[in-house]
């Protein structure tokens, strides 16, 4: 069971004649059996949602594996609908950073110094929580000042009063897949299905309209 990998790996295992499972990652388009949310369609609810309330300046927060070599499906369908209602789109939407709490706090130092984002999307649980942090103790308000928003359903979310905007799913489905595949696997079935469980938006309290007079930070 290979968790959250990027395409060229999962591709190395597919070619493979073990029996391998992809858990979450780059397995769309991949012949493996795999599970995971499909959040694609969800995430242009969300940038549409943004744009809806007067975000211009929104940037998504993604690891390395889910950016390179190239994005993934679900960055690319954030920077197409962004694209499509007329908002300028680079770099700056999707940053390179290094994958690490000090590279993190650089990214976001650099952010909001320079060009504060009226909305962040954060992929996943610690790093939303880091953020966080890091626009509470810098006095940044949300969602006065900035949109946050998880896609990972981290049960904090929910336990929040009012819950944090992040994307949910059913995660019990993720481990009956998996158990099924095993159990295939252990006859001497093979099982290169891939399971999509579908997702939804869940707005919660930090979301809201744009500021368009908040400064960066001194």
């Amino acid at each position: 069971v290979v968790e959250c990998a990027s395409r060229e790996v999962l591709a190395w295992f597919a070619a493979r004649p073990q029996p391998a499972f992809a858990l979450f990652g780059r397995r769309h388009n991949v012949n493996l059996a795999s599970v995971g949310p499909e959040t694609t369609p969800v995430i242009t609810t969300i940038a549409r949602r943004l744009i809806a309330l007067g975000h211009q300046r929104i940037v998504m927060l993604s690891r390395s594996a889910r950016r390179l070599p190239k994005p993934g499906e679900f960055e690319r369908a954030f920077l197409t609908e962004l694209g499509t209602h007329g908002c300028p789109v680079g770099p700056y939407n999707l940053p390179d950073w290094e994958e690490s709490s000090e590279g993190l706090h650089r990214l976001l130092d650099s952010l909001f110094r320079l060009t504060p984002p009226t909305a962040l999307i954060v992929h996943e649980a610690p790093q939303f929580i880091a953020a966080l942090r890091f626009l509470a103790q810098r006095g940044i308000r949300v969602p006065e000042d900035v949109s946050l928003i998880s896609t990972d359903p981290e049960q904090a979310c929910t336990w929040c009063e009012p819950a944090l905007a992040h994307i949910s799913w059913d995660a019990s489905i993720v481990a009956r897949r998996v158990v099924s595949w095993a159990d295939k696997v252990s006859r001497g079935k093979k099982d290169r299905r891939q399971t999509h469980i579908k997702a939804e938006f869940i707005e919660g309290g930090t979301i809201g309209p744009a500021r368009g007079d908040r400064r960066a930070l001194p």
